[in-house]
């Protein structure tokens, strides 16, 4: 069994164990007879919400000793270490030290990483007053790990007291000094989290320790990689999908500014343990999906994909041509067509390669995917490139005419602009014909 049969059993194991419970609320809702439908069911929506709400996190913050601390300090430093023998979800903490550094240039398409590991890495994530930025924004969190000697160890400062943000952030900027971190990875830092960071460095008047770094932002590696087969790329659906990892119900991030204030003003700090507990699970599956993604491109690399399926391969190939890294993509494509794609993505990939192979001038095969489009799609895209092939490339205007007058007969009444340009198409193309004709006689 492979690790994505192993992620699948999780999947139905929960699933099941899900729909079961809801089966077992219905019938003891069914049994009430003086109920109607309608409120038998808006009772079966209460139920399933109040469960929702007991359901709390485990939070892995030694919450106890947070809470002794008398009189409160401005800033709180909560460490936790998992060792390289542990895992996260279906993937061992020790993967990360094997992954080279000409992976991690290719996931992030910058060449700074080639001789780089995630050995020496800050992976970074905050937690905000704000999701919309500004110098008004302040990270209350900053949750940041990196693999150390025998562990993962993922660090927290948590600012108890807004006025003593230059003292938390000369602690950041002292662990910086002490590890020499040599890159940054995140999920979508690039546009956020770093930007924001570095404003409140200014603000502080203290000097940025990340500036200058590489900067891997995994969302965009997420996207390329697995936005075919899940139906979200955000962190914590890639941590239970694709990593089965166990990790607690998210508290949506609308939420998380309303809590902290509410901490500021009461000293309660259960409502913020939630906060810690999701920014701690956040460093993790960030670390989790970086390795799953680093070495399933890798894998697929080595081997050509031979034992990847069919959106593996097209993930694969997008991260292969967004590196620039063009001819192994299209190998990875090609591999991916021959393993039965949905049939949308299918069209998508041929009109994409026929486009590729169109510029470099390979005819030939551009030619191969137009005819297969226009036979199982009618696409109407199509139908014009093979018309201005046979047309300019071939001199075969005969055969363009053919397209143009099957194009012109799909468009016709649905799409004015093609209906338009095959009009004219077909109307020149006569014309040459006519012209090829009288000079033959």
């Amino acid at each position: 069994m492979d690790i994505d049969d192993i992620r699948e059993a999780i999947r139905k194991k929960n699933r099941h164990q899900s729909t079961d419970q809801i089966k077992e609320i219905w019938k003891n809702i069914e049994n009430q007879k003086n109920l109607t439908t309608r409120e038998k069911l808006e009772k079966l929506l209460e139920i399933s919400r109040q469960k929702k709400e007991e359901k709390k996190p485990e939070p892995r913050v030694p919450v106890e000793e947070l809470r002794s601390r008398q009189p409160r300090s401005p800033y709180l430093v909560v460490e936790n270490n998992y060792h390289l023998g542990d895992s996260y979800g279906q993937i061992p903490i020790s993967l990360g030290l094997n992954i080279p550094g000409r992976i991690l240039s290719v996931l992030s398409r910058d060449p700074a990483f080639e001789n780089l590991s995630l050995q020496g890495a800050l992976l970074l994530d905050l937690e905000t007053t704000g999701l919309a930025g500004g110098a008004g924004t302040v990270p209350f969190l900053i949750g940041v790990g990196y693999l150390a000697e025998d562990s993962f160890k993922v660090q927290q400062f948590f600012l108890q007291d807004l006025a003593d943000e230059g003292r938390m952030l000369e602690e950041f900027q002292a662990l910086c000094a002490e590890k020499k971190f040599h890159s940054v990875i995140s999920y979508n830092g690039k546009g956020y989290d770093v930007p924001l960071l570095e404003t409140r460095f200014v603000l502080n008047r203290l000097r940025f320790p990340l500036a200058g770094l590489p900067h891997l932002d995994f969302l965009f590696s997420a996207r390329h990689l697995w936005k075919h087969k899940y139906e979200s790329c955000r962190l914590y659906h890639l941590a239970l999908e694709h990593l089965g990892a166990s990790r607690s119900e998210d508290i949506p991030s609308e939420e998380i500014p309303w809590r902290y204030f509410q901490f500021l003003r009461t000293g309660d700090l259960s409502l913020v343990e939630p906060i810690i507990y999701h920014n701690q699970e956040d460093i993790l599956s960030l670390y989790g999906v970086v390795v799953a993604g680093a070495v399933m491109v890798s894998q697929a690399m080595e081997n050509l994909g031979q034992e990847a399926d069919g959106l593996d391969l097209l993930g694969v190939g997008k991260i292969l041509e967004k590196a620039g890294e063009l001819e192994k993509s299209v190998t990875f494509y090609e591999k991916a067509l021959n393993s039965h794609l949905p049939s949308e993505l299918s069209v998508k990939l041929k009109k994409n390669l026929a486009s590729h192979f169109k510029r470099c001038g390979d005819f030939s095969r551009a030619v191969e995917l137009w005819l297969d489009l226009v036979e199982h799609s009618e696409d109407l895209e199509c139908f014009r490139e093979l018309a201005v092939y046979y047309e300019h490339q071939a001199k075969n205007p005969e055969e363009a005419l053919k397209y143009a007058l099957d194009g012109l007969a799909l468009a016709r009444g649905y799409h004015r602009a093609y209906e338009q340009d095959f009009q004219r198409r077909v109307e020149r193309l006569s014309r040459k014909l006519e012209i090829l004709k009288s000079s033959q006689k």
